[in-house]
């Protein structure tokens, strides 16, 4: 009996009884050193004295965080569309407001607060269709194979649900690049499958190796069964961007050891480098010939939350199916209906990216006007991350060819190595938890999405406005002299 004389018991849910797949889960980007940021900024605003006057996160590619503006015509028919009411407000364009009306009409009840089908709005689809076969040159998609997701992150869990199973040396085995998107090791821990490393190459601009790919894969062979290849192009968290040759290599790879290939391209408009150019995986299948565009699986995957239009919170996103067995397929028409739809306005959000103002609309200039500014300054802003890490004695930074993230990696001195395994920690989260302490920026270590042994690296975003990104950079120039100079 406890003092009160209600008795007293065990908890039913206990760190010991819970899902142990669940304990396996870590995802880097909002971890421990995010919730030391966090803690840092309410200190902060207690009134508590720092070396810094605030935290800046360069941890997340959170656009409209890092002062990113939304396009005014995205926002313009999404409050349309919230508040219908609106559309006899003569001060919004005629185009947002027929933009508006359509999705309206596809909506139970003319409002975004109604379900949609599970699978999405059907005129959604359709407009996605439509915009893959304008990107690919004419390569058909059928609005059929369009499923809209919860964001990326959505699509791509739920596809490898659908992969995982067999148990012992025949668990299914998932292909990741190392450095990876931490989604991918995390989901691939909460299903209990088998996470198969391959190594992006450094020294070549962090490009994919065939033969890297081939000793990955004849390894994994010996304790599982991989089933799957997962690619980002645009890369994150290292900013390449693969060239037409790598992909048709790795469908040809994909073909010869029969993977199934997802393809993460949500930066897909985030491409910087003159040299470089976005090839969808669609697009590189079909243009090698029924051979493989007959039998390749694949899926790839969108977002509204990334390119230029930064809209994390609306949680839009697509994924395409390619060559899916009909049976499979209606698995997962099952398995998507058991969240009963995706975010209606996003949805609405995904119609917009994909068929944005046309030429001779009212708001076309204006889009493509702020498009053009967003791009622009993101590439201006790759490029001075690269040029100012490199200045830096003990930091190297390859180009950041695309997407949103510079990936440098960094020289820490044998004295702080030391200092940090004996506190338990790996050495760069151990550089980037005193780079936050002292300076007030928040970066995340590179052991939080693998890397090399004997490597060290950081992510950090190029979002933030320039002229912040500037004061960042040689903040972390400073530090980085100073953190070398006290464990020399």
């Amino acid at each position: 009996m406890s003092e009160n004389g209600v008795s007293s018991r065990a908890k039913v849910l206990t760190i010991d009884t819970m899902n142990p797949t669940v304990k396996k889960v870590e995802y880097a980007v909002r971890g421990p050193i995010v919730q030391r940021a966090l803690e840092l900024e309410r200190e902060l605003s207690q009134g508590m004295k720092k070396p810094f006057v605030e935290v800046i996160k360069a941890n997340i590619g959170d656009a409209h965080a890092m002062g990113q503006q939304p396009i005014t015509f995205f926002r313009q028919v999404l409050a349309l569309c919230s508040y219908p009411e609106l559309l006899n407000d003569t001060t919004f364009p005629e185009d947002a407001k027929s933009r508006a009306r359509r999705i309206l009409q596809s909506c139970g009840g003319y409002s975004m607060g109604s379900y949609s089908a599970s699978q999405g709005i059907e005129s959604v689809r359709q407009d996605v269709a439509r915009y893959i076969e304008r990107r690919d040159d004419g390569v058909p998609c059928d609005p059929d194979d369009i499923y809209l997701t919860t964001g990326a992150s959505d699509g791509i869990v739920t596809v490898l649900k659908l992969l995982v199973c067999g148990e012992g040396a025949a668990r299914t085995g998932v292909m990741i690049s190392i450095p990876q998107y931490p989604l991918y090791s995390a989901a691939l821990a909460e299903l209990s499958a088998v996470q198969i490393n391959y190594y992006l190459n450094e020294e070549t601009c962090w490009s994919m190796d065939i033969s890297e790919l081939q000793r990955a894969l004849d390894e994994a062979r010996r304790h599982c069964n991989p089933r799957a290849l997962c690619i980002i192009n645009p890369g994150n968290p290292t900013g390449q961007v693969q060239s037409r040759q790598c992909i048709e290599d790795v469908i040809r790879f994909a073909a010869k050891e029969r993977l199934f290939l997802m393809a993460d391209e949500v930066y897909q408009d985030n491409v910087y480098a003159d040299s470089c150019k976005f090839h969808s995986f669609k697009k590189v299948l079909f243009d090698m010939g029924p051979e493989y565009s007959n039998t390749v699986e694949l899926v790839s995957f969108h977002s509204t939350s990334k390119c230029y239009m930064g809209e994390c919170g609306f949680r839009g996103g697509y994924m395409e199916i390619i060559n899916m067995d009909d049976e499979v397929k209606a698995q997962l028409t099952k398995l998507v209906s058991v969240r009963l739809c995706p975010p209606v306005p996003g949805q609405a959000l995904m119609d917009l990216v994909v068929n944005p103002p046309q030429t001779g609309e009212p708001s076309y200039d204006k889009f493509i006007k702020e498009r053009t500014a967003t791009l622009s300054a993101l590439a201006e802003k790759a490029t001075l991350t690269e040029q100012v890490l490199n200045t830096v004695q003990g930091i190297s930074c390859n180009p950041v060819q695309g997407a949103m993230y510079s990936f440098p990696r960094i020289t820490i001195p044998e004295k702080a190595i030391k200092e940090a395994t004996d506190n338990g920690q790996q050495p760069d989260m151990f550089y980037c938890m005193k780079l936050l302490e002292e300076t007030g920026i928040c970066l995340v270590p590179g052991s939080g999405f693998g890397q090399k042994d004997g490597t060290y690296h950081f992510r950090m975003t190029i979002l933030p406005p320039k002229d912040k990104l500037t004061i960042l950079l040689n903040k972390v120039k400073e530090f980085h002299q100073k953190f070398t100079q006290q464990y020399s």
